[in-house]
């Protein structure tokens, strides 16, 4: 089962780039962030013909997150609990009905997350990343002792480590490279997830962001932030993880590309 994460910055403004991804990668699963669009504004008709369910929690103009599955939902939750305050469309939960091992019907959890980015640093802004992660770490815990296969899937807003740049040193004053946000995003490992793509690859200039100015495409540039943090149960199941770098070559591209894994699960 493929399940991809992808910052697509605009549905509407990439509808194009979306649909022809859709048919080309070809993923079960496909978490969504910045689709900054209202829930009556989302692209429905022209992805639910390709055959995906489609369930969003929008916004409009900005932020904004939805999930689009090939498997039919069998619950799906909306925004991430803790602070009744927050209005931010950041968080939507899909579950799906799959089988285990020995051929059992089970549940599977994906979430669609977008954090926030947290820039300047010093501000409320940073504040709310913080306690957004917090939240975060705390919500995950809960649903881990349910013992299925989850996949926490998005845009973190987080560079891991120095090695998920190509030039660290740019970042040290910004918010995705704080010793804090770092530290928040290795507490959600410290709870059991297993972060799919450095679970797979050690290397260097795996990127999955290069912003729109000064070449960093062309210059390769980029950052690491996207990223699926999976469940025990779904790390065992865990055969490959990829970034679809290409994309980012397409006209009118996002300055996101998806970032994918394949599971060895079976619908139910």
């Amino acid at each position: 089962m493929k399940i991809v994460t992808w910052n697509i910055n605009g549905v509407r403004a990439r509808i194009g780039n979306l649909l022809h991804w859709l048919t080309e990668s070809a993923p079960d699963i496909v978490c969504l962030q910045e689709i900054k669009s209202a829930d009556d504004q989302f692209p429905r008709l022209e992805i639910e013909a390709l055959g995906y369910n489609v369930e969003t929690l929008g916004q409009k103009g900005f932020n904004g997150v939805a999930i689009l599955s090939k498997l039919p939902f069998d619950e799906v939750n909306r925004g991430l609990p803790g602070d009744d305050a927050d209005d931010h469309a950041r968080f939507i939960e899909g579950v799906f009905s799959i089988k285990d091992d020995k051929g059992k019907k089970t549940a599977l959890r994906v979430v669609s997350l977008y954090l926030p980015n947290g820039n300047p640093i010093g501000t409320e802004k940073f504040s709310y990343k913080l306690a957004w992660m917090e939240r975060l770490e705390r919500w995950a815990a809960e649903r881990l002792e349910f013992e299925e296969p989850m996949v926490l899937a998005g845009d973190y807003n987080v560079i891991p480590e120095a090695i998920d740049a190509r030039f660290p040193e740019n970042w040290v004053t910004d918010a995705l490279f704080q010793p804090e946000t770092r530290q928040a995003f290795r507490r959600l490992t410290s709870l059991g997830f297993t972060e799919a793509v450095r679970a797979t690859t050690d290397a260097a200039g795996v990127y999955t962001f290069w912003d729109y100015q000064a070449g960093a495409w062309q210059k390769n540039n980029g950052i690491r932030i996207d990223h699926l943090m999976l469940s025990p149960e779904a790390a065992n199941r865990l055969a490959s993880a990829s970034v679809e770098k290409h994309v980012r070559a397409w006209e009118k591209p996002s300055d996101h590309v998806p970032t994918a894994i394949e599971l060895s699960l079976q619908a139910a």
